[in-house]
């Protein structure tokens, strides 16, 4: 099976929404709105400072995704690309789609001087903290803490 990884596209819109749907319902029992979804996703593709995505490719079927953010870390002189919306289709997991996907990034972000990469990860997701364990994150000695608006 050939992975093909690429920044996305706003036409890649329809299946980002779809995946992150499902990646909220598989993680968090959470379901989302449709419309504020779209709204957000599109507002992330056509604005490279709000998000980038990138999504790998099997067969030219969209397989899996990740969205990163940029963090300013003025201790680091640098920015820290935060790794989000993580998610591969049921049928291709195990399969290498998020290390190519997690490889291409990184390679991005050391060509690109980033202070590092980092992520957060639902507490109960053991199977997803080995896999970002695998390819070298370490847990971090932060706790996330959070006020949200917004309905979620």
């Amino acid at each position: 099976m050939k992975i093909q990884v690429r920044a996305a596209r706003l036409e890649d819109a329809p299946v980002i929404v779809e995946f992150n749907a499902a990646l909220a319902w598989e993680t968090e029992h959470l379901r989302l709105d449709p419309a504020t979804l779209d709204r957000g996703v599109r507002a992330g593709l056509a604005d490279a400072a709000k998000a980038r995505y990138f999504v790998a490719e099997v067969d030219g079927r969209v397989v899996g995704q990740l969205m990163l953010t940029l963090e300013w870390s003025d201790w680091r002189d640098g920015e820290i690309w935060w790794i989000q919306s993580v998610y591969v289709h049921a049928d291709f997991r195990r399969a290498g789609v998020f290390t190519a996907i997690y490889r291409h990034v990184e390679a991005l972000a050391m060509e690109q001087h980033a202070a590092g990469l980092r992520l957060y990860v639902v507490l109960e997701n053991g199977a997803a903290q080995k896999t970002y364990e695998r390819l070298g994150m370490t847990r971090s000695e932060y706790v996330v803490m959070e006020n949200l608006w917004g309905g979620q």
